[in-house]
């Protein structure tokens, strides 16, 4: 795996696969983020907000 000193201007293919189908990696890791989140308040008794769990 390559270092953030890796640019994505130096990957012309990522950057079109990005254009194509968007940036799932990025997506991945905020969807990570927010499940981690959810999961420290779930076992500190934290209840969730329906905003916090995406529900209308």
């Amino acid at each position: 795996m390559k270092t953030d000193s890796t640019r994505t201007e130096e990957l012309p293919i990522y950057e079109s696969l990005i254009r194509e189908r968007g940036d799932v990696v990025e997506e991945a890791r905020v969807v990570a983020e927010e499940t981690q989140h959810q999961m420290s308040q779930a076992l500190n008794g934290v209840a969730a907000t329906p905003h916090e769990t995406g529900a209308p």
